[in-house]
């Protein structure tokens, strides 16, 4: 059985609500009144074959922002989705200096594996929300309750309701220590820990942090991709998927890792003062994670989308969020760990026995797929699914 013990006095944990300032509200829609739009070259059909979607040869375009900006101003609700984050108990707890934010979802099976959500870059908690009922309440959603969990999921520090970071050094490493912190704070003494993108390297990290309190890793994907160094290693059928997979959008995009390394602050200057310069961000990146050639807002829910990139806004977290980036001196592959058991949501285009050079890998599947590098916001029962068959063999 999974205890769960009462916060004491020396690890203070205080309730938290989100309640965004009407007058904030406000601001934002005179902001996106007052827009001032770039001028748009002409795509003529002479820019090279590429991956960008048609229309994108130099960005995204005007009149797909303009579209999204008019549902900001003018469909979408802000208060909606905020009740929506409130339906979840949250709380606020500080660890080695800084604020942390985190959802605490406990489920209705007094059994339930504690479970460690790390989101991903540049999503926020608004990453997880539809996997939290199948999660934790799988008896309501058709499942076995006993592939139930307790979920804890923070914001990582920089970003959203965590706040701005105070001081350089929020690694993965350092915020794996946290986690580990967190979770000892509230009473789990052992736990999984997922994640995706950043999470894929955080959640590893944290098997290392505290090795004796993990039951499992599960990362969404990430392991075992190749590079150029393991071609001479590589069959004539991983060749052909290594160069399939050098020509998708998330390989040929805007080099993010390069762009925030060189200079975020300047660039943060235009996310934290023009919400169209925000957005347009934004959506150049969920864009590039796409694996689908289907419009983004046809992939993944558009007001979803517009409540992610408004937690960045009124949080003020877009620089703060970039500065790990920073701080990093190159990019490289999550590698991950040997001290827990680990799985994957899809292993492809990882090649598993690459994986197992740094990972006890026992839950591979060759099949998952999703239209979107954000699983949990593109087919969450899937990935909820998935996650209850890993977890149920290191439990």
């Amino acid at each position: 059985m999974h205890t769960f013990v009462t916060m004491t006095s020396d690890s203070t944990i205080n309730p938290f609500r989100i309640a965004i300032p009407q007058a904030d509200l406000d601001d934002l829609q005179q902001r996106l009144a007052r827009t001032r739009w770039a001028e748009e070259l002409p795509v003529d059909g002479s820019a090279p074959p590429g991956p960008v979607p048609p229309g994108w040869d130099y960005g995204v375009p005007v009149n797909y922002v303009k579209q999204l900006v008019e549902r900001w101003r003018s469909g979408y609700d802000w208060r909606a989705w905020e009740a929506k984050l409130n339906a979840y108990p949250q709380f606020t707890t500080e660890i080695d200096g800084q604020n942390v934010n985190f959802l605490h979802v406990r489920s209705p099976e007094p059994d339930a594996t504690p479970l460690i959500l790390t989101h991903g870059w540049p999503t926020t908690v608004v990453e997880w929300l539809d996997v939290i009922g199948p999660l934790t309440d799988p008896r309501a959603h058709g499942g076995d309750p006993a592939d139930a969990f307790h979920l804890v999921i923070p914001s990582v520090p920089g970003v959203g309701f965590s706040g701005p970071t105070r001081q350089r050094g929020w690694d993965r490493y350092r915020v794996a220590r946290a986690w580990a912190e967190l979770m000892r704070r509230l009473g789990y003494d052992r736990y999984g820990t997922q994640g995706g993108d950043l999470g894929a390297y955080v959640a590893p990290e944290v098997a290392k942090a505290a090795p004796e309190h993990i039951a499992g890793v599960y990362v969404i994907a990430g392991l075992g991709f190749p590079t150029e160094a393991d071609v001479p290693e590589m069959t004539d059928d991983e060749r052909a998927a290594f160069a399939e997979m050098q020509k998708q959008d998330w390989m040929t995009g805007v080099d993010h890792h390069a762009l925030l390394r060189a200079a975020p602050q300047t660039f943060a200057y235009g996310w934290h003062d023009s919400p169209v310069a925000a957005l347009a961000w934004m959506v150049q990146k969920f864009t590039e994670f796409s694996t689908s050639a289907e419009p983004l807002d046809e992939v993944l829910d558009r007001d979803a989308l517009l409540t992610n990139v408004s937690v960045y806004w009124f949080t003020r977290t877009f620089g703060s969020s970039s500065w790990p980036m920073y701080d990093s001196t190159g990019f490289a592959w999550p590698a991950g760990q040997t001290l827990a058991p680990t799985g994957v949501f899809t292993g492809p285009p990882g090649i598993r026995r690459f994986a197992e050079r740094t990972n006890r890998i026992i839950h591979w599947p060759e099949h998952n797929h999703s239209r979107h590098h954000f699983v949990a916001m593109e087919a969450p029962e899937a990935m909820a699914a998935d996650m209850a068959e890993f977890f149920a063999q290191v439990r």
